[in-house]
């Protein structure tokens, strides 16, 4: 006894199904490659993640680099950035920031801690504050940045040397980053030495 199989006519509608399911196959395909090459190539600055319970992140590192109309303002290194919640605040730890002055000058600053709004990119630097600058050392307490006016700004007191026995303090401090000019306030006092430039040269 012999049994007769029926197939069931291979119709149009599953010709059609069975083509898009290999037209998605062949398109995850290719984004999957896409983005993996994408990634693959680029540089993870963040290394690890952390929550807690304080903090909506917690950074091993961070980097961020600020431009303003095409041209680079700042460059900023921390070695860890806690960002807090529902404050727009980072609070940084080992902080090292390269400021673009004009003519290709830089200020080269640095401080144990420092804290970053994240909205308005206002920063403030403390604990071994050093701001290196036009053959100058600036040493001071706590500095602040202002990113609307594009200046550095302290009211603690400040110490600035040029390497050769020459010293000025003062109790406030501001540095026009787009002007180029320091200017010092408050108590000032020097000492300087002959071959100091401090007299000779716009800070």
């Amino acid at each position: 006894m012999r049994l007769k199989l029926k197939s069931k006519p291979f119709t149009q509608k599953k010709l059609k199904i069975i083509l898009v399911l290999i037209l998605v196959l062949i398109v995850s395909g290719l984004c999957a490659t896409y983005f993996y090459k994408k990634f693959s190539s680029r540089t993870i600055l963040i290394k690890k993640l952390k929550i807690d319970s304080k903090a909506a992140l917690v950074l091993n590192s961070m980097h961020q680099t600020s431009t303003k109309n095409g041209i680079k303002e700042w460059t900023l290194d921390a070695s860890s950035a806690k960002l807090l919640r529902d404050k727009n605040k980072a609070v940084l730890e080992d902080v090292s920031i390269v400021f673009f002055m004009k003519q290709s000058q830089k200020i080269f600053l640095s401080s144990k801690h420092g804290t970053l709004n994240t909205k308005t990119h206002d920063m403030t630097f403390s604990d071994h504050v050093n701001a290196k600058f036009n053959g100058y050392t600036l040493q001071t307490h706590t500095l602040h940045y202002n990113e609307k006016r594009h200046i550095i700004y302290t009211m603690d007191h400040v110490r600035i040397n040029d390497g050769h026995d020459s010293v000025i303090d003062g109790d406030s401090l501001t540095i026009d980053i787009n002007k180029s000019k320091t200017v010092i306030k408050g108590n000032v006092k020097g000492v300087f030495s002959e071959k100091s430039d401090l007299f000779k040269n716009n800070l």
